[in-house]
């Protein structure tokens, strides 16, 4: 694959409740953009062309046609083409793919990609509704208050039934990401404080949403955007030479890996009933990424962000990741592997637990903290000498599956 390079980006506050502040989700995305062009050192009329991730501004806010925005961001993206790219959670990623497209065929050279999405302006019960767009509607969840928590349960009752499952365990993910989310001045939680009993089974301070899914197993409703600049090699060493940084101090994407199952979740799981992994599309998604980066596996990484939209979902990605075996996801919570301090962190931004989880923006916001990671840009969420950052963004019910590894020379 030709070289694409990220040359950084900038990130809203995942705390801030835009419509409390009587801002709109056109002043969320122009913030993000704008503080990703001051951050970059980039001037507007450099961008070459647009890509915005987002799921469901529609049902949110009332608006589409989000890649017209860009051109109100700043007088010289107008004229800019620009593109809107939907696949639920995954959103972001399949933004991020369509503009590595535009680099590496050649025709053009730096790619604004954008991520965002207003949802803390409906109440919680329709913030649900409007997410469960993204299962097959009608088919699935049809009897369910909560659609996601009630999805992922169903998960969770899955992996117990193959496996075993024990709610320690990922009540401990759970503990670790809101954790980590402390050292991120971004989090949505990171000034949150808990109980004694949190992270346990009790019924006051960690009340059951649905089935398996506690609220500390639940990722937040979130406002959020997040934006990163993509360059060709060219552009990149222009750029490096510019700022008088060497080319190779600039991370690239190694490699990604793509692939969207059968949208119903049962079908899903019911095709990988004699298979090792329970999502196997999930899987290849990963070790396509893998591949392409020229790496064997997770000993090649240094940290991992991940899709933690729930709990479950972290606990099947340890696996899918090849941290360990199918069904064996426990061992790498029960060693410490994934702590912050541990052998291969997950999450040290605080995931979606953690951080919050504004839905078209999460995926880029992955990459931007691979690239925190990787550049020692990271802060207080700093992996020492991290090189080698992977992600794994989800739509769906792991319908849609990106993977990227983010590294430095």
């Amino acid at each position: 694959m030709s070289e694409v390079f990220i040359l950084g980006g900038a990130q809203t506050d995942f705390g801030r409740n835009w419509t409390r502040d009587d801002k709109s989700l056109f002043d969320l995305f122009a913030t993000s953009v704008n503080s990703g062009l001051e951050n970059c050192q980039l001037d507007a009329k450099e961008v070459e062309v647009g890509h915005v991730g987002n799921f469901v501004a529609e049902l949110f806010t009332g608006q589409g046609m989000l890649g017209g925005f860009f051109g109100h961001v700043h007088p010289d993206f107008a004229g800019m083409p620009a593109s809107r790219h939907e696949g639920a959670c995954a959103s972001g990623s399949l933004a991020m793919l369509a503009a590595m497209r535009d680099i590496e065929s050649g025709h053009y050279d730096l790619a604004c990609v954008a991520g965002v999405e207003l949802m803390r302006n409906v109440s919680g019960d329709i913030a649900a509704n409007n997410l469960g767009a993204a299962c097959w509607v009608g088919r699935e969840a049809t009897q369910v208050k909560y659609v996601w928590p009630a999805m992922f349960s169903d998960l969770a009752q899955e992996y117990e039934r193959r496996y075993g499952l024990k709610h320690d365990h990922l009540s401990e993910i759970a503990r670790i990401n809101f954790s980590n989310a402390k050292r991120n001045p971004n989090a949505q939680t990171r000034s949150w404080t808990f109980a004694e009993n949190s992270f346990s089974q009790d019924e006051r301070d960690n009340p059951v949403v649905e089935g398996w899914m506690r609220r500390h197993d639940c990722s937040q409703i979130t406002d959020g955007a997040a934006v990163v600049f993509l360059a060709s090699a060219k552009k990149a060493k222009e750029y490096a030479d510019r700022r008088g940084i060497a080319l190779d101090s600039l991370p690239r994407i190694l490699g990604w890996g793509h692939t969207t199952a059968p949208m119903l979740q049962q079908t899903k799981i019911e095709s990988s009933r004699n298979q090792d992994y329970v999502f196997p599309w999930t899987r290849k998604a990963i070790t396509d990424a893998y591949r392409r980066a020229g790496i064997a596996g997770p000993e090649a990484l240094d940290a991992i962000e991940l899709h933690d939209c729930f709990t479950i979902t972290e606990y099947m990605a340890i696996e899918h990741f090849g941290i360990t075996a199918p069904g064996e996801a426990w061992k790498a919570v029960e060693e410490g592997t994934i702590a912050f301090d541990g052998q291969l962190p997950i999450n040290p931004s605080g995931g979606l637990i953690g951080q919050g989880h504004p839905v078209g923006a999460t995926g880029i916001r992955m990459v931007l903290d691979a690239w925190r990671q990787t550049t020692g840009n990271a802060g207080d969420m700093q992996v020492a000498g991290a090189k080698k950052v992977g992600t794994y963004n989800v739509g769906g019910s792991a319908t849609t599956n990106v993977s990227f590894v983010v590294g430095v020379a």
